[in-house]
């Protein structure tokens, strides 16, 4: 009766359910239209900060065209721009202008690192090793003798390590490192590639650290890119995943799960030592001391017997030279006062300057990186003793009375500890 009188009314209840189902399709396919453009987009961003990053083939083209114009000349220019037996691999880069691949040359595997672009001046926050392509691979001019080469060669390592160790000795060390087709004579093709490596701090950390074990052993050079030995563990620890994977990961979560990927705690502990003796190496060695100022697991890494070698040492600098920048910097707190990452001093509230002194030294900051890793996982006999170490040599100052006899003291203490735990193990 009621649909003869209301014949519409059995029709209303599906046409609201139809609606809301609309509305619901149309809401469904709006988030998901979004969810694809914001995935897109953080996509493209992601890329064009991997192109920015990995630049090697721009990096080899600049190379190549200075050896074949007959500007530079070195050991590896033949094979990577003539018989192209060395090839760019994996991107390892953190910074556009320091480019840094894994690398294949001809049977052996090795890291290929190369400058780029144009940098600003040695200033705070900016890479130690500034490169301005319009008076790249300038010196030495034509007509330079080779005695004028290595005054030159000389004058550089005078302004840079000071009146420290045998400067003559390393002059002659870097002759014969740019004789690149060991024919007995430096050419201007080839002086001038190693006065451009010489500009770059961890090219003559490498030349002065040789002869330790965990410096990577210099292969060969063109122009200012260089190659050295590969290193199969190329971070301290963590698990190398997918940007793609890395976005959607968060950061607190990350550093707890790179803490989960790292070898077993004797192996461990012999890549501490090795940290804890380069610490030693670089400590007022024979041509002084060098500074770390980007301690970071990234910076370090091991090979297959968990022997530590160092990735990158671009923010190793000596002690002279940091000084001799900071000196004249204005500041107006200490935060003004950081170079690099890990390079602190103090703020002259009176004269608006940073002070010389660098506060915490380098053991002090490689105690900082190896705490957490050391700590867990450690033996319960050790444990105590091992994390009190590990903050005394934390709470080192350089300005701290009798500071080195502290610092030899802790230093020898930890390698002490964690010999005595590992030397009756395999992984010694």
């Amino acid at each position: 009766m009621a649909r003869r009188l209301f014949p519409g009314a059995w029709l209303r209840k599906p046409q609201c359910a139809q609606v809301r189902f609309s509305y619901m399709r149309m809401k469904y396919l709006f988030i998901s239209w979004l969810v694809v453009f914001i995935g897109s987009w953080v996509m493209y961003v992601q890329y064009s900060t991997y192109t920015e990053l990995c630049r090697g083939h721009d990096c080899r083209k600049i190379i190549c065209d200075k050896y074949k114009t007959g500007v530079i000349d070195g050991s590896a220019c033949s094979s990577l721009c003539a018989k192209e037996t060395l090839y760019f691999g994996k991107c390892l880069s953190t910074k556009p202008n320091n480019q840094m691949y894994l690398g294949i040359w001809g049977n052996l595997q090795g890291v290929i690192k190369c400058q780029m672009e144009e940098a600003a001046q040695l200033d705070f926050g900016t890479d130690p090793e500034p490169r301005k392509e319009i008076v790249l691979f300038d010196k030495p001019t034509r007509g330079t003798t080779v005695e004028k080469f290595k005054e030159m060669v000389y004058g550089l390592f005078k302004a840079r390590l000071g009146e420290q160790g045998n400067l003559s000795e390393l002059v002659n060390l870097i002759l014969s490192f740019a004789d690149g087709n060991k024919d007995g004579r430096v050419s201007l093709p080839e002086a001038k590639s190693a006065w451009a490596l010489l500009q770059l701090d961890e090219f003559l950390l490498m030349v002065i650290l040789q002869d330790k074990e965990h410096t990577p052993k210099l292969m060969g050079f063109c122009g200012d890119l260089y190659v050295t030995e590969r290193v199969e563990y190329t971070s301290l620890y963590g698990i190398s995943l997918p940007w793609i994977i890395e976005l959607f990961i968060p950061s607190g979560f990350r550093r707890s799960m790179d803490q989960w990927f790292t070898p077993s705690w004797p192996r461990k502990a012999k890549i501490a030592i090795g940290l804890l003796e380069f610490v030693e190496d670089i400590f007022h060695g024979p041509y002084g001391n060098f500074l770390m100022c980007d301690t970071s697991a990234k910076n370090l890494g091991y090979n297959d017997k968990y022997d530590l070698k160092m990735m990158d040492m671009r923010k190793i600098v000596p002690e002279i030279n940091l000084k001799e920048i900071i000196k004249d910097r204005q500041c107006e707190s200490d935060l003004d006062c950081i170079y690099g990452a890990d390079c602190r001093t103090l703020c002259d509230q009176r004269k608006m300057r940073c002070t010389t002194e660098v506060i915490q030294p380098n053991l002090a900051k490689a105690c900082q990186l190896l705490k957490d890793y050391l700590l867990r996982g450690a033996p319960s006999d050790i444990h105590e003793e091992l994390e009190k170490q590990l903050y005394l040599c934390i709470a080192l100052k350089v300005t701290a009375n009798q500071m080195e006899m502290e610092h030899s003291l802790i230093l020898n203490n930890l390698k002490t500890l964690l010999w005595k735990k590992i030397s009756h193990t395999n992984d010694s």
